[in-house]
């Protein structure tokens, strides 16, 4: 029980790093994607293409 609680708490900080990591990126292009509760919690169940699909979506109406 406590290894997967673990497990999950690497995942959500590896996640928001990748999404920081991002934002730095992509911050001289205004493609940013907040860091919030429900970004970083749907990167984290979804993983990449969540992150691919947030900059689709920022993309197209914005």
């Amino acid at each position: 029980m406590l290894k997967k609680i673990i497990e999950i708490l690497k995942k959500v900080v590896f996640n928001v790093f990748i999404l920081y990591g991002y934002n730095l990126l992509a911050g001289p292009l205004n493609i940013i994607v907040p860091i919030n509760l429900f970004t970083v919690g749907s990167l984290t169940i979804f993983g990449f293409p969540a992150l691919l699909s947030f900059i689709i979506i920022h993309v197209l109406v914005f």
